[in-house]
């Protein structure tokens, strides 16, 4: 019997189409369950409406409550293995034939021999190792067994500051997608849906800014490698208050989706360096991030099981969120990194990798935020949040609750780190250099308040030790913390 494949919205992308009969499930209730982003919602419900109109009559589309409706019943049906633990448990409660995974470098069963070779030699499941191992593996910027240019890594390269004085790099815009009598549709159905109470969405609407289709992708693609690539190592941790793209690709949308493989976009990346129009520093720093991270959330995210994400809480965190990072609302906060980071979420659903990690995530770990209520906002909010890309980087990189599974020690900084990697600091009613009084940076003292709190459960870690003794040294060390317990303006 010929099989339909029933693909999600993870796997749109030609990849994932092997030309036969191909079902698509616009199922309303997963943008019910919790508030999202509405530009999320957008773009995801265009890229599945898109790519059923592209199919034409190859494609069954279906626009349903929920997904039991369509394939409960049905014995004619095949998928690529989907990409949450939900989502799996669904598709094989109900005998659907499941195929392997596809839309990342390295298999899961390569990946599982991988992390079982190194805990069995007793060594941690460091990034760097997975990711020189897939080097090695596929030969990508290599000169037979020895990395490009003598060097496995080119952080040290790629940690510039902005230009000084700098209120955008001066890079050409990104090129945009053009909304058409789909996108318009969307935004119907969720004016409908919300103004029906049948869902609860958060943030701008539009105008679309990421790609929904697989041509779409192949523009931004080839945009970012014109007019980005070459700066984007270079400025690949600066942030600027006028420039919310910086360098940045913004493929991760697109890629999440499964509009572009990421071995086509890295190869595409080392093709410019080859060619001499791209810097090794800044392809590598790219092809890290894509063939290293990004394969390395994914396969931790199967690896450490599902009860990762709530089933450790190393560093006793269980403050809510506030309504600032609930609802998108920038009006709440003074100081102008955080401000201009949730105005950028409330506008696009969209920030790039520091000011997730060192200006949101960072907030959240000093204050204590409940990981796993973190961990779904960052999932929510985000045009690529996926159930599998956030637990490692929020639960584990960001805010340590795994207690050093995924990174060596907290990820925790003062005003300092982000008064020398953006503008922010400049006109801040907060001062990056004050810890103590009207003026002080909610950052700077809210380090050490943290560290204050945290430092029962952290004295064994070794690359803590310096700043505990730090800690220990603070003349004013109570005055500081009984300031940030307190605190009403941030």
């Amino acid at each position: 019997m010929s099989r339909t494949r029933w693909l999600f919205a993870g796997q749109l992308g030609p990849g994932f189409d092997d030309g036969g009969r191909v079902l698509l499930v616009e199922a309303r209730s997963v943008f019910a369950r919790r508030p999202m982003h509405r530009a999320k919602a957008h773009l995801i419900l265009s890229a599945l409406r898109h790519r059923a109109a592209a199919l034409g009559e190859r494609a069954e589309f279906h626009q349903v409550e929920r997904y039991a409706e369509v394939v409960d019943g049905r014995d004619d049906l095949e998928v690529i293995d989907p990409t949450s633990w939900a989502a799996r448990r669904f598709v094989r409660r109900r005998g659907i034939d499941v195929l392997p995974s596809r839309g990342f470098v390295t298999s899961e069963a390569d990946f599982a021999a991988w992390a079982d070779h190194a805990t069995g030699r007793g060594k941690r499941l460091l990034l760097e190792d997975f990711y020189r191992s897939v080097r090695e593996r596929t030969g990508i910027l290599m000169r037979g067994d020895q990395p490009e240019g003598g060097r496995w890594n080119y952080d040290a390269d790629n940690r510039n500051p902005p230009p000084k004085g700098a209120a955008r790099l001066g890079l050409p815009d990104p090129w945009w997608p053009t909304e058409d009598a789909i996108d318009d549709e969307v935004r119907a159905d969720l004016d409908r849906w919300q103004r029906d109470g049948l869902v609860q969405l958060v943030g701008d609407d539009g105008p679309r800014r990421f790609a929904a289709t697989r041509a779409e992708a192949e523009h931004a693609l080839a945009d970012f490698l014109e007019s980005r690539l070459g700066d984007f190592g270079t400025f690949e941790d600066a942030m600027l208050g006028g420039d919310w793209t910086m360098a940045h690709s913004l493929l991760s949308a697109p890629m999440n989706l499964g509009l572009l493989d990421p071995l086509e976009v890295v190869d595409a990346a080392v093709a410019e360096f080859h060619a001499g129009r791209a810097p090794l520093a800044g392809v590598e720093g790219f092809t890290r991030q894509i063939i290293g991270w990004r394969d390395y959330v994914w396969h931790l995210y199967w690896y450490l099981g599902e009860g990762y994400r709530t089933g450790t809480n190393a560093l006793g965190a269980h403050t809510p969120l506030p309504p600032a990072f609930r609802e998108l609302d920038p009006s709440l906060v003074e100081s102008n990194c955080l401000r201009e980071t949730i105005d950028g979420m409330r506008r696009h659903g969209w920030a790039h990798h520091i000011q997730r990690l060192m200006v949101l995530g960072n907030w959240a770990l000093q204050h204590g935020y409940d990981p796993v209520a973190l961990n779904d906002w960052f999932v929510d909010m985000f045009v690529d949040g996926t159930p599998w890309v956030m637990p490692a980087n929020v639960i584990g990189m960001s805010q340590h609750a795994d207690g050093g599974v995924v990174a060596t020690k907290p990820y925790a900084a003062g005003g300092a780190y982000i008064d020398r990697m953006s503008d922010y600091c400049s006109g801040c009613a907060f001062d990056p250099k004050v810890r103590l009084g009207e003026n002080a940076c909610p950052f700077t003292a809210g380090y050490w308040a943290f560290l204050d709190r945290v430092e029962p459960r952290i004295r064994g870690n070794h690359r803590m030790a310096q700043p505990l003794a730090g800690l220990r040294r603070l003349a004013d060390r109570e005055a500081v913390v009984d300031q940030e317990r307190h605190r009403e303006r941030w």
